[in-house]
């Protein structure tokens, strides 16, 4: 402030002797009046004033300059770390919305692969259903075919049956003629034992010789009328076998010709894989036995006859060589099970058996098996969707094929096995030893390549994760495995009865490397012994 007063006292100074200067420089002119003293004093006085008033305005100025200045340097101190405060912010602000971003661009991501896959398979149940509405009119097509062939072999059928019926009458006549030569035999037989209780010298005239007689005279006459009998017994005994047998025939052609027009199926026609087995696995019929056919023969007929009986299918419970068990008890995304690795080739022939029960209203994923490039190169996927009564068996992400699960879903013991090659693209799809679904030309030539990330009771959508809780499997899995070939029907048959798995499984249970969340891994030996 000092140092400002001094800098304006020294220009005060200098402008008073400028004036003073110019005052004399006026008075030094020639010609000029000279103006009274005071007059001159009074404007010296007056400039000086309005000197003093601008020298007063500047001196102002300049200390209002000085606070401004003063305060200017607080003031971008301030401004600085204000905008410290907000870079640090920012780079906060920078650094959440990244995040964010981050997440946006993976959920949209998941987001566009499921509703690429979404597209696909709605594409595909679209082909699907045009596909099934054209073997529908195919179908109705050939119903009415096979209902005009139906009607024409009932028509033979029962004329079949009126020939049949004329038949048994004609054998019934001969049956009574039979019966009336029986009673002429018997009458002869008692005339004969009258002859044998005669004395010898009468046997020696009837009989040929005494070698003949020999045997019939030695035994005695309660020996004699049981041979008798039972000669009659065995004439009367080959006929009822016979009439029965030929009863039973008939009877079996009828049956088997009502089940196959309750089927859609005529004789001539081939009948549905279900038929094949069922009259594979029954018992062979005996044929008609002749009336000059042994005794032994016809008694052993007749006791298999009279043993026949429809054979009863042993009840899930007393299945055994299970091995191992899987139980998840709920729909969670924590609950799974991995296989580290898995199966080390390439597959170009595949079969997986499991029992399974549930006793949730949906199947759930049974499998899902991921690579790199594809989320579903192999998966059995269900879910709490509808239909809830078929899973979709995806091999190479679209192509896949709808098999029907709602036997399953009745909360008890079920056995599966599905079946694919790629030689043809067949697939064969078994419940409980029935073949429920089979078809071609599923990814012919397609190769299911080696060292994805395989889980069970999980579909994956990213490798290894990306899990949801309505595609979860909830329920029991036992005794599964998983075959690089084809199994054979024998060999599916045999699991399900509890004969073991058949030679060469690629993985089972036993090779389960990891159990997440609440999953529980139990032995047991038999279905019955499973929790």
């Amino acid at each position: 402030m000092g140092v400002g007063a001094r800098g304006l006292l020294f220009m005060v100074l200098i402008l008073a002797g400028v004036c003073l200067q110019g005052t004399r420089l006026q008075q030094a002119r020639p010609g000029e009046a000279r103006k009274p003293f005071f007059e001159r004093f009074r404007r010296l006085e007056e400039q000086f004033r309005r000197f003093q008033e601008v020298t007063l305005v500047r001196l102002q100025e300049i200390a209002a300059n000085y606070n401004v200045s003063y305060n200017v340097d607080a003031s971008f101190r301030r401004l600085e770390s204000k905008h410290e405060a907000l870079e640090s912010a920012a780079n906060v602000t920078h650094g959440a919305l990244h995040e964010e971003l981050r997440d946006l661009k993976s959920g949209a991501k998941k987001l566009q692969n499921k509703t690429r896959k979404a597209a696909l398979r709605v594409q595909a149940l679209e082909d699907a259903w045009q596909e099934r509405e054209r073997q529908g009119a195919a179908e109705r097509e050939a119903q009415d075919a096979l209902l005009s062939n139906l009607t024409r072999e009932l028509a033979r059928r029962r004329e079949d049956t009126r020939a049949l019926q004329a038949s048994q009458g004609s054998q019934r006549k001969v049956l009574e003629s039979l019966q009336d030569a029986l009673k002429n035999q018997g009458a002869k037989l008692a005339e004969l034992e009258q002859l044998v209780k005669a004395p010898p010298e009468h046997n020696e005239v009837l009989l040929p010789s005494a070698l003949a007689a020999a045997p019939l005279l030695n035994r005695s006459p309660a020996e004699k009328e049981p041979e008798a009998a039972a000669g009659q017994g065995l004439t009367l005994k080959k006929l009822r076998a016979k009439h029965r047998q030929r009863k039973k025939l008939l009877q079996l052609e009828h049956r088997r010709l009502e089940a196959r027009a309750q089927n859609g199926s005529l004789p001539g026609q081939e009948p549905s894989p279900q038929e094949e087995t069922e009259e594979e696995e029954a018992p062979p019929q005996s044929e008609p036995q002749g009336l000059r056919q042994e005794r032994p023969v016809m008694d052993k007929a007749s006791e298999e006859e009279e043993r026949e009986v429809p054979q009863v299918s042993r009840p899930p419970g007393t299945i055994c060589n299970v091995g191992t068990m899987l139980v998840f008890p709920n729909a969670s995304t924590e609950n799974f099970a991995a296989f580290r690795p898995s199966f080390h080739t390439a597959l170009l022939e595949l079969s997986l058996c499991s029992w399974v029960r549930t006793s949730a209203r949906y199947l759930g994923t049974i499998l899902s098996y991921a690579t790199e490039d594809n989320d579903n190169k192999l998966v059995l996927h269900g879910r709490d969707a509808a239909p809830r009564n078929a899973i979709h068996f995806v091999i190479g992400d679209p192509a896949f094929r709808e098999l029907p699960v709602g036997r399953f879903l009745d909360g008890r013991w079920h056995h599966l096995c599905v079946i694919w090659s790629s030689i043809q693209g067949r697939y064969w799809f078994y419940v409980d030893r029935r073949l429920a679904s089979m078809g071609s030309r599923f990814q012919k030539g397609y190769e299911v390549p080696a060292g994805g990330s395989l889980v069970l009771g999980q579909e994956q959508d990213t490798l290894g994760g990306g899990f949801e809780p309505s595609e979860a499997f909830v329920g029991h899995l036992a005794g599964w495995a998983m075959w690089d070939r084809v199994l054979s029907p024998g060999e599916v048959s045999g699991i399900a009865t509890g004969n073991g798995l058949p030679r060469g499984p690629v993985l089972s249970l036993a090779n389960v490397t990891k159990l997440s969340g609440a999953v529980q891994k139990v032995t047991c030996s038999c279905l019955e012994h499973c929790p």
